[in-house]
Order: C-alpha cells, then structure tokens, then sequence
C-alpha cells in the first residue's frame, strides 16, 4: 500500500482550513494530519506530525507564511511549504520562492490542480500558478531595499513623516530619503499611492 503524503494547513481562517482539508482529504494518497491558525506554529507541528508538504497562507498572526515557509526550509527541510494564498501578487511569488518555498498557488486553484500541486512539490518540483509566473515576469523583481520597503510599511498606517521615524528608529530627514526614492521606483506621485502600488504588487 502506498503511504500517503502527510499534509499540514496554515491559515488563520478555520473555514478556509475546513474546505482545504475536505478538499484534499477526498485524494487517496494525500492526508491532513495537522491544522494551525498561526505562522509561529508551523515548524514545530510539521516536526511534531512528521508532515511532508505544508500548504501556507501568506497573511497569519505570528508570523506571515512567507516567513513561515523560510523558518521551515531552514529547520525542518524535509517538509516542504506551499503557499496557498489569496493574494496571488507577483512579489509574493518571486519573495516565497527566494525563501524556500517549493510552490505558490492562490485559493481559487481548482481542487484537482492543487493535488497536483502538492504531489509535485512532494517529488521535490517547483508548483508555481502559470498566470503569476507570467505576470512576476512582467512585474520585475522588487526595485525596493529593505529600508525603503520599511518605511513604506510605516507610511501604509497613514503617519506623518516625525510617526514613521519614530516607529523605524531613524531620522526625519532619512526617512524622506527613503521615501522619494520609494516613490520614483513605484511611480507613486504620494507615499500613499507608492505604499498602495509597493502592496498590490507583493513588494511589502
């Protein structure tokens, strides 16, 4: 008899863990042996459970899935991370992959397409939705430093220039800086509309 590939689900929202696994559950040879709601929970219940593949939302408290998937690369790699996502965003694609990821799907992938997808990145392949691969390729890689991407964070709550310092430990004049240059590489004619092209974009 065939083992079945171990899955673990992480998302915060219990119905969408529901129908993931009700979903999955319908394959012969894959199996839901673990669910959390929390990105800082995900490595120590994949070793607990023994899981093979874990299939990761990319917004949880705790610690986003992208990180999730990074801190399971580096201390359980024998489970692999699959990002199953909403937020099908081609600086998502490009940032899960560059973290360890082995796949990145969005929520709306029909049922057989996903089995698929966890099969694939079980057998070690890359399982990547067609249409983001394209549009990333478009997109271009992430033009922001990590400080521009920090700042521009900080600008998304909507604080004054003096707030954003603060919150990033830097001075006024430095975060301005950061700022302008953020808005010429996203084309944004304000820091609002810059952070709001940086997000849609999958750059923050």
């Amino acid at each position: 008899m065939t083992t079945s590939i171990r899955l673990l689900l992480a998302d915060d929202q219990a119905l969408v863990r529901g129908a993931l696994a009700a979903l999955l559950d319908f394959e012969a040879d894959l199996e839901v042996v673990a669910q959390v709601g929390r990105g800082d929970e995900v490595v120590t219940t994949a070793r607990e459970h023994r899981c093979d593949v874990a299939l990761i939302d990319i917004e949880m408290p705790g610690l986003d899935g992208i990180s999730a998937a990074a801190a399971l690369s580096r201390e359980y790699p024998s489970c692999r991370s699959l990002i199953v996502t909403t937020f099908g965003r081609p600086g998502y694609l490009r940032r899960a992959l560059d973290a360890g990821a082995s796949g990145f799907v969005v929520k709306d992938t029909p049922a057989e397409q996903l089995a698929q997808a966890v099969r694939r990145v079980h057998q070690g392949l890359r399982a990547v939705d067609p249409d983001l691969a394209v549009e990333s390729l478009t997109v271009g890689n992430n033009p922001l430093t990590e400080r521009e991407r920090e700042v521009l964070l900080a600008a998304l709550g909507g604080g004054t220039i003096a707030d954003i310092a603060a919150a990033s430990f830097l001075s006024e004049g430095t975060v301005r800086n950061y700022l302008s240059a953020a808005m010429g590489k996203t084309h944004g004619r304000t820091r609002a509309e810059a952070a709001r092209i940086a997000q849609e974009n999958g750059w923050l």
